[in-house]
């Protein structure tokens, strides 16, 4: 049986926990700006208005019989009160009191709620209790009772999706009912003129009146349905949108509510690490999801931390660099669009040194040596979000094990947001978060793929194209799409997901369909059976049985109320970079008549070395070789013989190997004939530059094999 009495004093003890956190957080940001330099007259009024707080906490304690927070409120209002009268001065030891007392007023707060608190409320509750008093206007309701009731509403729009599918499906027979009356309409008028003059022309003709009474109430009776459906399509989906908005906005939180304890956090990192450091917050009072905010407030904290730690120098080196001694971090919060937010945090430190990053990462394996000296700061960038990667030279409590970023970025990825960043040396670093407003609803692309359906959120699509089996391009034995003048990897998703192969695409096909993701700087176009639409969904977790399930996000209930997989964008990608199948699972050529006879290949480089080495792998494996010294020559060759491929090198005297290239794209007689550069240059630039002039492959002399170059010349010819 329900003991009145305690069910009571666990409702006033809510209330007044509630009460003492409002309180206990003016009372902790006035502490932390009367730490910061300020006038006489403003650090007078913040000392008024935590004095006010205090003080009002201590009357609440008393109501409740929390003695010891009333203990700690009575102490800090005689220091305060001594601050005030000038009898004193604060300094760090005393802040450092202040702010102990502030964290175990919270302690014993939220210890008396859970254990039930002292004796006095209990023995103070009515013999009917009822709900503590609340204002007229607002009610208190569990987060839990509100979840719920947001799953219920949610469960809904499916229902209204497959309700307007029934009214679409109506209005097409309705249409196909009159299409049919139209061309009937002209048939029922002859088969009735020939028939009058003969005898069996009364049973046609009552038939033919029968048929179309028939189809005539058929009409009327689907004209009366859809028009019902409609109005209740019209219905249902206000009710329902209206349910939706109202019982989102009562899970609207401000961004404040997890900014609390950063301001604490920042002061306690400088103390500990001998630094100076201001955190200035704008569009705290920015509103969203409630699931959104619980979400991203460890990725904030830790995004803080990192700026304290890797970014804000101590004072003397921030002197030396010209710099005030205390640095800034900031948090600006806002809102993008109707479904956006943008979170930018950023700090005036040193930047990221991406030199340490390169080494972090060759130590990790992620990059070779060769490749890392190539790579640009951008980059270089997303190596940071790989697990175990750290520039710290030592592990502390507050980083160095190289795994906060990476649980940023999933956390931000999870939520069907992206992550970037932007350094500057020796002036500062932001990341850049974008997030959706809440959590129910998502947009995503629906794609086929080896016959199944999957959704990739939109957030992350850069843009659906299509491309010819022939335009697929070869860098380094791996396929690529030339997107906006820049080679972008070619993948098929799915050799991504794991799906039964399917056919190669035929090479004489016009297009194909593909969809190119961005992830924090990386690009990757997916090659998809077909692209179907972009919708609204209802997105939903895999549940705690299968939190982490590789490239799948959670799932969503299309409109024809089929289940299908939200894709993980970061996965997809990471799986994609990490071995991304050959070219040759991409493409096929077709045989024609070359077959039959040794195909012929000009191999063009100003090194003899190189061209006697590429003209002997050729030869063995039975091709007809034959050599130039540089783009002139092999041009010369090109219109006087006939080649199947051209093999050819890129920096040459009179004529490069882009310039070589290019002639031949130009030249109409030889403009199909394919080329393959195989060059010492390997930067991102050239590789593109290549694929631009035309090139169908271009092979990296540093990372060259026999076999990557045979096979790329025998899919050629």
């Amino acid at each position: 049986m329900a003991d009145p009495g305690r069910d009571f004093q666990k409702s006033l003890l809510a209330t007044f926990r509630a009460e003492a956190e409002e309180h206990l957080q003016v009372i902790s940001a006035g502490l932390l700006d009367l730490e910061k330099p300020a006038g006489p007259e403003q650090a007078a009024q913040v000392l008024e208005k935590v004095l006010r707080e205090a003080h009002s906490l201590k009357g609440a304690a008393r109501a409740v019989d929390l003695r010891r927070i009333e203990e700690i409120c009575q102490s800090m209002e005689t220091e305060l009160a001594r601050v005030k009268r000038h009898e004193v001065e604060l300094g760090p030891s005393q802040f450092d009191a202040l702010h102990a007392s502030t964290a175990e007023m919270r302690r014993v707060a939220a210890e008396a709620q859970e254990g039930g608190g002292a004796a006095r409320p209990a023995e103070a509750a009515p013999e009917h209790p009822t709900a503590v008093t609340a204002p007229e206007d607002s009610v208190r309701v569990s987060r839990t009772q509100l979840d719920r009731l947001l799953l219920q509403v949610e469960g809904l729009v499916p229902e209204r999706w497959t309700i307007a599918s029934r009214s679409a499906e109506l209005r097409a027979l309705l249409a196909e009912t009159k299409a049919w009356q139209k061309r009937w309409a002209p048939v029922r008028q002859m088969a009735a003129g020939r028939q009058n003059g003969s005898p069996s022309a009364r049973p046609l003709r009552e038939f033919l009146e029968w048929n179309e009474d028939h189809h005539r109430r058929i009409e009327t009776g689907l004209l009366s349905l859809s028009k019902a459906e409609a109005r209740h399509e019209r219905v249902f989906a206000t009710v329902v949108d209206s349910l939706l908005a109202d019982t989102r906005e009562l899970l609207l939180r401000p961004f404040s509510s997890i900014l609390e304890a950063l301001p604490p956090l920042v002061r306690d990192l400088c103390r500990q690490q001998g630094k100076q450091a201001l955190l200035r917050l704008h569009g705290s009072e920015l509103e969203v999801d409630r699931r959104i905010l619980q979400e991203i407030k460890d990725p904030l904290l830790h995004l803080v931390r990192n700026s304290i730690d890797h970014g804000i120098e101590p004072p003397a080196r921030r002197a030396g660099a010209g710099k005030g001694p205390q640095g800034v971090v900031q948090i600006t919060i806002a809102q993008m669009d109707a479904e956006k937010v943008e979170i930018e945090v950023s700090d005036d430190g040193a930047g990221i040194d991406t030199t340490r990053v390169k080494e972090a990462a060759l130590k990790l394996g992620l990059v070779d040596e060769e490749t890392s000296r190539s790579l640009t700061a951008e980059e270089t960038y997303p190596f940071i979000f790989q697990s175990g990667l750290t520039t710290s030279p030592a592990v502390t409590e507050v980083s160095g094990r190289g795994l906060g970023m990476v649980i940023v970025r999933e956390k931000v990825e999870r939520l069907g947001g992206h992550l970037s960043l932007k350094t500057h040396p020796g002036q500062g670093t932001t990341f850049r978060l974008v997030l959706p407003l809440t959590v129910s609803t998502l947009r995503g692309v629906l794609v086929q793929a080896a016959g199944q359906e999957a959704l990739i959120p939109s957030t992350f699509v850069e843009r659906v194209g299509r491309v010819a089996p022939k335009e697929i391009a070869t860098i380094e034995s791996h396929a690529t799409v030339l997107v906006e003048g820049r080679a972008v990897s070619l993948v098929r998703l799915q050799d991504i997901l794991g799906y039964p192969p399917a056919n190669n695409p035929d090479p004489n096909a016009e297009a194909l369909p593909f969809v190119v993701v961005a992830v924090a700087d990386r690009r990757i176009a997916f090659l998809v059976d077909s692209v179907r639409d972009e919708l609204e969904v209802i997105q939903k977790t895999l549940g705690p049985q299968l939190a982490r399930v590789r490239n799948i996000a959670g799932a969503a209930v299309l409109p024809s109320g089929k289940l299908v997989p939200i894709l993980s964008v970061s996965d997809l990608v990471s799986s994609a970079t990490t071995a991304p199948p050959p070219a040759a699972a991409l493409t096929s050529v077709a045989p024609d008549a070359r077959e039959h006879r040794r195909p012929s290949v000009l191999v063009v480089d100003d090194s003899i070395t190189a061209r006697t080495l590429l003209k002997n792998v050729l030869e063995a494996a039975g091709y007809l070789v034959r050599t130039a010294v540089d783009g002139a020559e092999a041009y010369a060759s090109l219109r006087e013989g006939d080649f199947d491929v051209v093999v050819s090198d890129v920096d040459m005297p009179r004529l490069n190997g882009f310039e070589l290239t290019k002639k031949i794209r130009a030249d109409r007689r030889i403009s199909e004939l394919p080329v393959i550069l195989v060059t010492a240059l390997e930067s991102r630039e050239d590789r593109e530059r290549g694929i631009e002039s035309g090139a169908n492959a271009y092979i990296v002399k540093s990372s060259f094999e026999q076999g990557n170059l045979l096979e790329i010349v025998n899919r050629y010819v």
